[in-house]
C-alpha cells in the first residue's frame, strides 16, 4: 500500500471543501482532496445551482399564464423537458469537467474513492494510506434512508435532474425543499402530482400561514398535497407502473404513480469515513465539533457544512461561512476564531417561493411583546403588475425596542427580499429605520415599508 503525507486533506468538494483547500493551499500547505463522486460537489451537479434552472423554467411559465389576456397573449405553452435537461448541463457539465483539473492547477494533488479513516492521523482512499496534519471534513449530506419496502425503486433528487422526460403522474415523498420545489416544476410541465408528507405541515421550517396560502396555490396547479400520511411501501406492477403505499389516520391508502421521488429529508453523509477509527466523535446530526468547527476528540480534523453539528440550518451560505472560519482556524497559534452567523435567511424555491429569517411567531411570543404584522398580498398592485397571484407576508416586531424579530415572505422576489430583513437585523435596525429608507419605487424591495 503506497503512503503520502500532507499539512491538510480535505475530504468532499462541495462549497465548504473548495474554500478549504484552494484558500489553504494559497497559504504554501501541502493539500490533497478526496471526492468519491465527480468533483464539484452537490450545490453545483446536484442541488442549488441546477435546481435554479428549472425552477425558473416554472416561474416563467406561472408569470406568463397570469399575464396571459392582460400582458401576453400566445397560442402554445410549455416546458420542453429535454431542452431544459440540456440547458441544465451547460451549468454542470463544465463543474465535471473541470473542477479537478483546477485544484490540480494550484498545486492540489486529488485522489478519487471513497476516503476512511484508519487512524486519527491517516485516511484510506483505494490502496493508498495517506496521513496529515489536518483534515477537513466537507461531505455534505445524503437521502434520509426510508427503510421501506421498495425503496430501490424511488429516485433521489440528483436521478430526477437527470431524467430526460416526465410521466403523467409523480409522486414525492416528504414535503420539504425538495419535494415542493421539484413539484411545482413537475406540475407546470403538465403531469398530475402528488405530495405525501408524513407531519402536519410541508416545508414545516416556514411560516404555518405563508405555507397554507401557498398549499392553496399549488393545489390550483395539479399538485394534491396529503398531510399526516406515512409511505410504508412501494410496489411495481407487471406493466412497471408504481404503487405507493401509505397510512392515513390509521388507515391503509395507495395512489398509483409512474415516478416516485425521494424529498424525505438529508442526513449527514458521514456512514463511509469511519469515524471511529479516526477517535472522532459523531452523532445523528453529524461529526460533533466545538465553536472553532474543530472535532471535539481529536483536534487534527476539522468539519463544516451538512455534516457538521453545529445545530445551523444546512444551508450553502452556513458552510461559506463556517469555511472562511475553518481557514483561520486550522493552523493557528493562539486564539481562534468563531463564525458570526448573524441570521441565516433560508428560501424555498417553489412557485412562488417562500422565505423566512429569524424568529417564528411562536418563538417570538415566547420571548417577546411582539407586533404581528401579516397580510395576504396578491391584489397588492406590485404583484398584480407582473401577472403573479400569490403573494403574503408575516413580519415580527418587538413593541418595546422596535427592532425586528423575524420576517417570512411569500411571493415573487421574497428570495430577494428576504435579504432585506437578514441585514437589517444582523445590523440592529429597527422598524423605524427600515419604514424611513427611501426604496427605488416600483420594485418588490419597496414594498418592505408598507410591511413594517
Amino acid at each position: 500500500m503506497s503512503s503520502a503525507h500532507f499539512d491538510l486533506i480535505v475530504i468532499g468538494t462541495g462549497p465548504s471543501a473548495s474554500t478549504v483547500a484552494k484558500k489553504t493551499r494559497a497559504e504554501g500547505k501541502r493539500v490533497a482532496v478526496i471526492e468519491e463522486r465527480e468533483f464539484g460537489g452537490t450545490c453545483a451537479l446536484r442541488g442549488c445551482n441546477p435546481k435554479k434552472v428549472y425552477v425558473n423554467a416554472a416561474d416563467l411559465i406561472d408569470r406568463v399564464v397570469g399575464g396571459r389576456g392582460k400582458l401576453v397573449d400566445y397560442e402554445q405553452l410549455r416546458i420542453d423537458w429535454q431542452q431544459l435537461l440540456q440547458f441544465k448541463k451547460t451549468f454542470t457539465d463544465p463543474v465535471i469537467e473541470k473542477s479537478e483539473a483546477s485544484y490540480r492547477k494550484k498545486g492540489i494533488e486529488t485522489f478519487s474513492g471513497t476516503a476512511s479513516f484508519a487512524a486519527a492521523d491517516t485516511v484510506r482512499v483505494g490502496s493508498q494510506a495517506l496521513t496529515s496534519e489536518r483534515f477537513f471534513v466537507g461531505t455534505g449530506a445524503r437521502p434520509r434512508p426510508l427503510g421501506i419496502p421498495g425503496e430501490s425503486l424511488v429516485l433521489h433528487s440528483g436521478d430526477f435532474l437527470e431524467l430526460s422526460e416526465i410521466p403523467k403522474r409523480v409522486v414525492f415523498i416528504g414535503g420539504g425543499y425538495i419535494s415542493m420545489e421539484f413539484a411545482c416544476v413537475v406540475a407546470r410541465y403538465g403531469a398530475h402530482v402528488t405530495v405525501l408528507q408524513h407531519g402536519d405541515q410541508i416545508l414545516s421550517s416556514f411560516d404555518k400561514d405563508l405555507v397554507t396560502q401557498l398549499s392553496d396555490y399549488c393545489a390550483e396547479h395539479q399538485i394534491e398535497i396529503q398531510t399526516r400520511s406515512e409511505v410504508t411501501a412501494v410496489q411495481q406492477r407487471s406493466d412497471q407502473s408504481l404503487v405507493v403505499n401509505y397510512k392515513k389516520a390509521d388507515q391503509m391508502e395507495s395512489i398509483e404513480a409512474d415516478l416516485v421521488i425521494h424529498g424525505a429529508g438529508r442526513v449527514p453523509n458521514v456512514d463511509d469515513l469511519d469515524l471511529q477509527a479516526g477517535e472522532v466523535e459523531f452523532g445523528e446530526q453529524g461529526i460533533k465539533v466545538d465553536a472553532f468547527l474543530r472535532s471535539v476528540t481529536n483536534p487534527r480534523v476539522f468539519a463544516a457544512g451538512d455534516c457538521a453539528d453545529t445545530g445551523k440550518p444546512r444551508l450553502t451560505p452556513t458552510a461559506n461561512e463556517e469555511a472562511r472560519v475553518v481557514v483561520k482556524n486550522l493552523f493557528a497559534s493562539q486564539s481562534m476564531q468563531q463564525p458570526d452567523y448573524g441570521v441565516i435567511p433560508r428560501v424555498a424555491f417553489t412557485v412562488p417561493s417562500i422565505a423566512a429569517v429569524g424568529m417564528s411567531e411562536a418563538e417570538a411570543r415566547k420571548s417577546h411583546d411582539v407586533d404581528v404584522h401579516h397580510e395576504d398580498t396578491s391584489t397588492w398592485g406590485s404583484v398584480r403588475k407582473t401577472g403573479q397571484r400569490c403573494a403574503g407576508y408575516k413580519v415580527l416586531i418587538d413593541k418595546q425596542t422596535n427592532l425586528i424579530l423575524g420576517a417570512h415572505l411569500l411571493g415573487p422576489a421574497a428570495e430577494e427580499t428576504i435579504n432585506l430583513f437578514a441585514m437589517a437585523m444582523k445590523f440592529g435596525l429597527t422598524a423605524n429605520d427600515v419604514k424611513s429608507t427611501l426604496f427605488a419605487f416600483p420594485t418588490f424591495a419597496s414594498d418592505v415599508r408598507k410591511m413594517v
